[in-house]
């Protein structure tokens, strides 16, 4: 009456098996044998210093990518004048420009450079970037590496 059926055959058992001792792995029981190694899907990768990061940058005229270092920079300053940036490190909104003279007076003319450092150009410093894109040595289309449009049609 007073002991029901017990798990693994002991008095009192608590569900363990009836001789926890008697499963043991002998060394005469085989293991499968280690399964070799993929080889890995593409040649292994010598370790070394990793290359080093070059920041991109993208012309606002033209859209050509160049590194930054390869473009001339025009910020918005904090307190909104719009300056060149020679060291590319001045505090504030960021434009690139490339080389080329048509980029420049393509963005100096139109919007994009408005647009770009999200701010109205006045003139003055409009006429401060053209003198200080006159300072640089700017690609022309022929210096390019392009011929030049020929409008009159003539060969």
């Amino acid at each position: 009456m007073g002991g029901g059926a017990t798990l693994g055959g002991e008095e009192g058992g608590r569900g363990t098996p009836a001789s926890a001792s008697s499963i043991s792995l002998s060394p005469s029981s085989p293991l499968p044998p280690p399964q070799p190694k993929a080889p890995p899907s593409s040649p292994k990768r010598k370790k070394g210093p990793r290359p080093k990061h070059v920041p991109q940058r993208m012309c606002v005229a033209c859209r050509e990518h160049d590194t930054k270092r390869g473009l001339h920079r025009i910020v918005r300053t904090p307190e909104g004048a719009v300056e060149p940036d020679p060291t590319g490190r001045r505090n504030g909104r960021g434009a690139y420009l490339c080389g080329r003279a048509a980029c420049w007076e393509k963005a100096l003319s139109s919007g994009m450079l408005t647009r770009a450092l999200n701010v109205e150009i006045d003139q003055e410093s409009l006429d401060a970037l053209r003198r200080y894109a006159a300072t640089l040595p700017l690609e022309t289309s022929e210096a390019a590496g392009t011929a030049p449009i020929n409008k009159g049609g003539e060969a």
